[in-house]
């Protein structure tokens, strides 16, 4: 039996014994790379799945394995990077959300000011959150116990407290648990409240200061949204460091967000920007065309939008909404309600071109264009503009060029023809090759991605 017979075998097995979301997340983009007298080596997408894997599947993994083949065999779970000369699966398909039943279901009441709408099933995966994916639902798998605190950072609109709060509703729905979501403007108004009489507190002997730390410290889960806003305000900076000392301490799991990382938070205190890299810290970037699409056919599809939107109305919204899911999510509210005061006008690029030429231009900054990104990628690479448009085929400017007409296409959306003519009158030809190019080496090559993952974050 070949090994893709057996892993398949595996598979199968595996998808029969755990629920279907978990299967997807963990094992659906696994494959069996090899397989010798003692060891079966396993292809993961994410270090993530690895801990993942060996944590909680390793031994039913190896005794599916077992049962198939009638032999015992060590797990190594590895991933791109940490092999040579093995075909690469290509990972083209998005993380799905996954549910696992845990502990008992949930009796509690306390309230939690979660967004019931707010659920691992309605956020869209993508290259530029699946890393923060994963771990928020690891997370929500084992609170307390698996990356505490969990720190997601990324700039605002791009998903940050609908995934920590996706955390929160998985918690509350499979545990009895205790949930609390704030933001940290709520936990300043409540710590300034300290020494008045809570209102709401019909105990004579009960003060507002029991009252804060009941609310704050007696919970399993504390989920506290754009931290940064905890900047000058140096009391309560104490009182959250006290807090999250307790908390964690008691095993309790903290979720943080902000729209920068520990580091860039020069404004709170170090011992507080230290705590929040004891567990793991992801940030989240801006979606990419592809992730803009499916966020939009998803926003029909959850609205049940009767009217039929056009693939290339769809694309005109995604090229011109290239930063923020919440503008995207106003596109359509926008274009639906323009087609109905029209007398219910049929949705064409023609009518969407129309509808949205004033949101387009009041909803986005200054678009980047291909001049910035060859500036940016120049930068970078510490060459100039002209070497990028010139004609040197030397590997130290034909790979940046690669990559600055490969950012041209997938961030602008401009058209191959157009890319050629910026970059020195390059046949249409040359562009596309360039651009399968760096889009293979994204998908095979770890540093290639990272690289090409901090020239984004410079665009953005």
């Amino acid at each position: 039996m070949n090994n893709e017979l057996l892993w398949k075998k595996c598979l199968d097995s595996l998808k029969s014994s755990v629920n279907a979301m978990v299967y997807k997340t963990w094992f659906s983009k696994t494959n069996l790379i090899s397989l010798d007298e003692k060891k079966a080596k396993i292809l993961v997408p994410l270090e993530i799945h690895k801990k993942r894997l060996n944590d909680s599947y390793y031994d039913l993994i190896s005794g599916i394995i077992t049962k198939i083949t009638g032999n015992v065999y060590d797990l190594e779970f590895v991933l791109e990077q940490d092999i040579e000369n093995v075909e690469k699966e290509t990972l083209n398909s998005q993380l799905e959300q996954v549910t696992l039943n845990i502990e008992v279901p949930s009796k509690f009441h306390h309230e939690s000011n979660l967004n019931p709408n707010y659920t691992f099933e309605t956020f869209i995966v993508g290259n530029s959150n699946k890393l923060a994916h994963a771990a928020a639902f690891a997370v929500a798998e084992s609170p307390g116990l698996t990356y505490n605190p969990l720190f997601i950072y990324g700039n605002s609109g791009l998903g940050k407290t609908h995934l920590m709060q996706s955390i929160g509703n998985y918690i509350q729905e499979n545990s009895n648990k205790k949930v609390l979501y704030v933001t940290s403007e709520q936990f300043i108004s409540d710590f300034s409240g300290i020494g008045r009489k809570e209102s709401s507190v019909q105990d004579e002997n009960y003060n507002y200061v029991d009252y804060f730390k009941d609310k704050y410290r007696n919970i399993d889960v504390l989920i506290i949204d754009d931290i940064q806003f905890l900047a000058g305000a140096t009391q309560t900076q104490q009182e959250f460091f006290h807090t999250f000392n307790t908390l964690y301490n008691d095993k309790k799991q903290i979720i943080i967000s902000s729209d920068r990382s520990p580091n860039d938070l020069k404004l709170l205190e170090d011992r507080l920007r230290t705590r929040f890299c004891w567990g793991l810290t992801v940030d989240i970037y801006p979606p990419d065309m592809e992730l803009r699409i499916n966020i939009l056919k998803k926003k029909i599809e959850g609205n049940k939008i009767q009217k039929d939107i056009p693939s290339d109305v769809l694309e005109y919204i995604a090229s011109n909404m290239a930063s923020d899911v919440r503008q995207l999510e106003g596109a359509i509210n926008r274009l639906l309600a323009y087609s109905t005061i029209m007398g219910g006008a049929e949705i064409n690029l023609n009518l969407a071109m129309d509808a949205l030429k004033e949101f387009i231009n009041k909803g986005t900054s200054e678009k980047t264009n291909i001049s910035k990104v060859q500036k940016i990628v120049a930068d970078f690479f510490q060459i100039s503009v002209d070497d990028l448009k010139g004609k040197k085929r030397s590997a130290s400017v034909a790979f940046p060029r690669q990559i600055a007409m490969y950012l041209s296409r997938e961030i602008l959306n401009e058209s191959y023809q157009r890319i050629g003519l910026e970059f020195g009158g390059r046949d249409h030809s040359t562009v596309i090759a360039s651009c399968e190019k760096i889009k293979y080496d994204i998908k095979s090559t770890k540093s290639i991605r990272d690289t090409v993952d901090k020239i984004k974050q410079n665009l953005n």
